[in-house]
């Protein structure tokens, strides 16, 4: 029996390393021919089979054949397929430059992903956008800004009218993980969240995850927005840019010596400010209005196994009213990457990053001259491995030490000035976590992607605590020196996504999240104001947590030209922070006990229709959705609705090539109001009129509707090297007067009536932009 189990054993085993030894791994890189930049989601499959696999971040794919002549087919959308048949003896690297596909101005590409993967894939709740989409949808002013665009998703809603800020699925703003290059931006508004940071010139990839947020990203409750800048051309010099009504931008971009990499730099600039000059007023003339932002990256190619980036942003801007108020603020991100290749299997990404975001506020007037500044600032190393065991299987794993430090809105007051300086203790924390997941094609109709995420919060000195009680008056304090750990929290987050193919056009889809928040941003305002406080997970404040589940049927139609699916979704959100009523925000020391703790719930059903290519293509997205919250200290502990609350919400976005020379965008928006606090009744004081409120939220601003158009004219090309285009829009075209604001006041002809009015910020506003490129 034992010999018999021996060789039983044994001859399974020289079996397994036989089949092995008959399979190899086909790896390397794809790039775009023209430009030399990665292509992230590339297909690459072995023609005729199930064979496949797609490529990463960097461009790198990893692909496991059976020895022998096999033919090997590349593809992303918007470029030429190329096909390639390769003996493969033993395991191979094999770079591919793909060609664009001069006919794709004919389709307006929407992803560049496999036909199949909205079937297919395990991930659910995740929207991928190519930029030239962006650049078709008409937005406010003319400028490109994925922030706009995304608004525009089911799931997804704006906060307020030209707001670049956005609600994912009921959570708020500040629970919105937004990455550049793998930097957090904190702030992600200019002139006061009518223009986004980003600059769609810099940028080669958009993911948003909305639900079945993959094991690597961790800090927000609701969603992640992960964005790529562009490495630069690694061919020759180009340059690209454009002049609006009231911006301008410039790229330029260019290879290093000897092939081994390329720069690319970027720049816009605002012009507002340029018409106060022509003011009559002196203090106007002395006025500040603009912003500006500037990308810049490098990446150096040390030898075949090893790649290093270099990449930063910074932008600011300036608002200020002759020298008499001054207001400013940016943010800077800085990112070093180390890409290692181990094996054809294993790929290794070591980054350093830096990111921070500050305002200041200056105030020189008759009672003395006063500045209030903040700052919020994190250092963060990051080791991340893919490996790739087989084409059903991809491995992901790595950890992170995020070093974190809020400087509170301190004020310094002249000794001639009216107020106090006030300063507030900074906060640091360390956020050090470990996170696994594994993709895995477990049966031709079942797909998974399962992991974990632990985290260990550190709260960190030096500083001091405040206890506080129910009132939120001090009842103690507690002082820890630098370096001391106050407080742990640690959270462990798995996470789930499946797929289960119907048939090979349609499947059914289940995710379960869990996630934990230690950054917390206090806002009244649906509008990512500058001026919002920070806090970190303290003594008093936990972190949030929130649990998603999602069921989602996926069907695709047509030969995968158009893409439907429904997805219903619930979350329930721990440790949500509110006010409360009368709370003092700026430069108070005490300003965690002016906080109130509960939860919140939100749900809904989400379904889109989405057309890929041919000459008209878009979406049309409508939510469903609730939004709640419940405070002990809010309208008697029960439930109310959230600001972000919205029951509908419509978009339908269509691009159109009309001609070789002419294409047309447009998008119309209708959903119901924001969920408002009116005034239940008035009273007088000392001759002033004041109103009170009792119950939160409980009212309904009006509803909301919009259609924008855009036109784009590309001419003949005068030459080969040079190209340009005219691109015309109508934001809000039938001029519809949307509240922006609602307020009351009392009738003018009846004292003892309080009256309704509000304020539109936005009609009809037509815009043009020149774009040119060489």
């Amino acid at each position: 029996m034992l010999n018999t189990k021996f060789l039983l054993t044994t001859f399974v085993m020289l079996s397994t390393l036989t089949c092995l030894a008959q399979k190899k791994v086909l790896s390397g890189t794809v790039k775009d021919a023209n430009t030399g930049e990665t292509l992230i989601g590339a297909v690459v499959a072995e023609q005729d089979t199930e064979r496949a696999t797609s490529t990463n971040n960097y461009g790198f794919y990893s692909l496991v054949l059976e020895t022998g002549e096999r033919t090997v087919t590349f593809s992303y959308v918007g470029y030429q397929t190329k096909t390639k048949t390769i003996s493969l003896k033993e395991s191979a690297k094999y770079d591919v430059e793909l060609i664009p596909n001069q006919s794709a101005l004919e389709e307006v590409v929407v992803s560049g992903v496999r036909k199949n993967q909205h079937v297919r894939s395990p991930q659910m709740g995740s929207f991928k956008f190519s930029m030239e989409e962006i650049k078709n949808v008409p937005v406010l002013f003319g400028e490109k800004d994925l922030l706009k665009t995304i608004q525009l998703l089911p799931g997804v809603q704006s906060g307020g009218e030209g707001s670049t800020n956005f609600f994912v699925r009921g959570g708020g703003g500040d629970q919105n993980l937004i990455l550049l290059d793998e930097a957090i931006v904190y702030n992600a508004a200019h002139l006061l969240g009518f223009f986004s940071t980003f600059n769609s010139d810099a940028v080669k990839d958009v993911q948003l995850y909305k639900g079945g947020i993959p094991s690597q990203y961790g800090g927000r409750i609701s969603s992640v927005l992960d964005i790529t800048m562009v490495d630069g051309n690694q061919k020759e010099f180009s340059a690209e840019g454009g002049v609006g009504l009231i911006a301008s931008r410039l790229k330029v971009s260019a290879p290093l010596p000897d092939d081994r990499g390329s720069f690319m730099l970027s720049g816009r600039r605002t012009y507002a400010d340029l018409f106060l000059k022509l003011s009559n007023d002196q203090d106007v003339k002395q006025s500040k209005l603009y912003f500006y932002d500037f990308n810049a990256k490098l990446n150096y190619k040390i030898d075949e196994r090893n790649k290093v980036f270099l990449s930063g942003y910074f932008g600011k801007d300036e608002l200020g009213f002759s020298d008499k108020f001054g207001f400013n603020w940016g943010n800077t991100t800085a990112t070093v990457r180390w890409n290692h290749i181990f094996n054809d299997r294993l790929f290794s990404n070591t980054s350093l990053i830096y990111s921070d975001f500050n305002y200041n506020v200056s105030v020189n007037g008759n009672s003395g001259d006063f500045d209030i500044a903040s700052k919020i600032g994190n250092w963060n190393l990051k080791q991340d491995f893919s490996f790739y065991p087989s084409n059903s299987s991809t491995i992901r794993f790595g950890a992170n030490a995020l070093n974190q430090t809020i400087r509170p809105a301190s004020l310094d007051a002249d000794e001639d000035a009216n107020v106090n300086s006030i300063r507030i203790e900074q906060r640091k924390g360390w956020d050090i976590s470990a996170y696994f997941s594994h993709e895995w094609k477990a049966t031709d109709r079942l797909s998974l992607l399962y992991g974990f995420r632990l985290s260990d919060f550190m709260v960190m000195g030096p500083g001091t605590f405040y206890r506080f009680d129910d009132d939120g008056d001090v009842t103690g304090e507690q002082y820890f020196g630098k370096g001391t750990v106050a407080k742990h929290y640690i959270n462990l987050e798995p996470r789930l996504s499946a797929s289960l193919l119907l048939n090979s056009l349609s499947s059914i889809k289940l995710s379960y999240n869990r996630l934990a928040q230690n950054l917390h941003q206090l806002t009244n305002s649906t509008s990512a104001l500058p001026t919002d406080q920070y806090v970190l997970s303290s003594l008093n404040i936990k972190p949030q947590l929130a649990d998603q589940i999602a069921f989602g049927y996926f069907r695709n139609f047509n030969g995968n030209a158009y893409e439907f699916s429904v997805e219903s979704y619930y979350k329930a959100m721990a440790n949500q922070i509110d006010f409360r009523t009368g709370a003092d925000l700026q430069a108070n020391e005490f300003l965690e006990g002016e906080l109130l703790f509960g939860k919140g719930r939100a749900y809904g059903l989400e379904l889109l229709l989405r057309k890929n290519s041919g000459k008209l293509s878009g979406w049309i997205g409508y939510t469903l959705s609730k939004s709640e919250r419940k405070f002990n200290g809010i309208n008697q502990g029960a439930w109310f609705n959230a600001r972000q609350d919205r029951t509908h919400n419509l978009s339908l976005v269509a691009m159109y090539r009309l001609s070789d020379k002419w294409s047309l965008g447009a998008n119309f928006v209708f959903n119901s109001g924001n969920a408002v606090t009116y005034p239940a009744g008035k009273y007088d004081l000392n001759n002033t009129t004041l109103f009170y409120y009792t119950q939160r939220n409980s009212q309904r601003s009006p509803i909301y509707h919009r259609l924008d158009l855009s036109a784009t004219y590309e001419p003949q090309k005068s030459n080969k090297r040079f190209t340009s285009s005219w691109t015309f829009g109508l934001y809000n075209a039938y001029n519809r007067r949307n509240a922006y604001i609602v307020d009351f006041r009392e009738n003018e002809k009846n004292p003892n009536i309080a009256e309704a009015y509000q304020i539109a910020l936005f009609g009809i506003i037509p815009s043009f932009t020149w774009n040119f490129k060489f």
